[in-house]
């Protein structure tokens, strides 16, 4: 089928929620996807940090085609193959410590040795009980099920006080420029106010606070602590343009929230499963969250998300209270499990510390960029005024480079963790082209 015709029936038929690239791409392979033309690019997006071991890996092909041959689907009333060693899996890379340092983190030395000051004591809680997890079908879906249980559990400590559920707190403290998905209770939950705009009224329960501010986060709990269930954060911020919080930042809410009675909740949708180096973005900062929510990159491709609890928060959960259809499915897991089996590897955390770092130094070298910040392979490039962000995305399409925009001035990168530095050349090499152009119209270059 020609762009043309996809393009027509498209138009025509499906919802016009998105706003398309002028290509079909109908072919991939590790970090390259090809169109309907036979154009190869090379793929600096990964499907929105999805595709983690690159376009169709050998081990996901095999595991998904030999899962298919066997069964498909039941329901999640049954017991089926893979489900509990994923969840196993889950269990074990959550509860993994980290060593806090410069060096293994990629942060800057000055806030790996504030994040150590606290790692002991709080790492040493991931090993207490098993995480348990809740399969999805999206990060959105994550995030629903660790909202829910946030708020159950509350009621669950209020029962157990002898005092009256409805009275228990159900305030959820986000961060402002947070992104937790598109239903209307993530949407809530998100600190941007344009996603709200036309799905008013929005649902109660949520406020937000600015990201590595510790004193409006204390002033916060400090009027409303006796309502507030949990504090969601993502540690590395995605969707708003590659926003990293502070060690210090991320010790205080672990703090607060012990102090006040609070869960705290890690949205590790885009930051999660090795994208930053460490099979989860908290584990860089010394810190235990309560709960964790993932998706994305899980299954390199396919639709899956997960909330995983540590075992005593988990069980209020109970049969009933939630659900999924298609959540755990046979397909599911066995590309769950192949993905997560591919990744655990210690040369994949060394090389996505390694490539991020020297992708981030590389992008500092191009005309046009100003800066870059970010953990990983989840990397930010700010571009001079003057240069619009999204008028590169496309001209690096032309250049066969895929890339990402969040905001005017803000390129975001998110490769499949299988990219190499000589990836990170080719990329640079083509981002430069794309660049060159707007060079000419950009203001004098300053700094963030």
């Amino acid at each position: 089928m020609t762009l043309q015709t996809e393009q027509h029936l498209e138009s025509t038929y499906v919802m016009p929620t998105f706003g398309r690239s002028d290509v079909e791409f109908v072919s991939g392979a590790g970090m390259y996807l090809t169109d309907s033309d036979g154009k190869a690019y090379l793929d600096f997006l990964s499907g929105i940090g999805v595709c983690s071991l690159g376009h169709c890996h050998p081990a996901l092909v095999e595991a998904l085609s030999s899962q298919a041959r066997k069964l498909i689907h039941v329901s999640n009333y049954f017991y089926i193959e893979h489900r509990g060693e994923v969840a196993e899996k889950l269990s074990q890379l959550l509860g993994r410590e980290a060593e806090v340092s410069a060096a293994e983190t990629g942060l800057p030395a000055n806030a790996a040795a504030a994040a150590s000051a606290s790692a002991p004591k709080a790492a040493a809680a991931s090993s207490a009980e098993p995480w348990k997890t809740f399969f999805a079908n999206s990060g959105a879906e994550a995030n629903e099920c660790a909202i829910k249980l946030a708020r159950i559990w509350a009621q669950s400590q209020a029962l157990a006080r002898g005092a009256d559920a409805s009275a228990a707190p159900s305030l959820v403290v986000t961060l402002v420029k947070s992104f937790h998905g598109r239903t209307l209770a993530t949407l809530a939950a998100t600190g941007q106010s344009r996603f709200h705009v036309g799905f008013e009224p929005i649902p109660e329960g949520f406020v937000s606070t600015p990201i590595n501010d510790m004193d409006a986060l204390a002033s916060l709990f400090e009027r409303m602590g006796s309502s507030i269930c949990a504090v969601m954060i993502e540690v590395v911020q995605g969707e708003s343009g590659v926003h990293v919080c502070s060690p210090e930042f991320v010790r205080g809410v672990r703090q607060l929230c012990d102090e006040h009675g609070a869960l705290m909740i890690c949205d590790e949708v885009q930051c999660g499963i090795f994208r930053t180096g460490m099979p989860f973005a908290y584990q860089h900062y010394g810190v235990v969250p309560d709960i964790v929510t993932m998706a994305k990159g899980i299954a390199s491709g396919m639709p899956v998300g997960a909330c995983s609890a540590r075992g005593s928060i988990a069980d209020v959960l109970s049969a009933g209270k939630h659900g999924s259809t298609f959540g755990g499915s046979n397909l599911a897991v066995a590309a769950a499990l192949a993905t997560l089996t591919e990744l655990d590897q210690p040369a994949v955390a060394e090389r996505v510390k390694d490539v991020g770092e020297y992708f981030s130094g590389q992008l500092l070298g191009v005309s046009g960029v100003r800066a870059a910040r970010g953990l990983g392979l989840m990397i930010a490039a700010e571009l001079d005024e003057g240069i619009d962000a999204h008028d590169v995305v496309q001209s690096a399409l032309a250049e066969g480079l895929i890339v990402n925009a969040t905001g005017p001035s803000t390129l975001r990168f998110l490769p499949p963790l299988i990219c190499t530095r000589s990836d990170v050349d080719e990329c640079i090499v083509r981002l430069g082209r794309a660049v060159a152009p707007y060079l000419n119209h950009a203001k004098s270059s300053v700094s963030v």
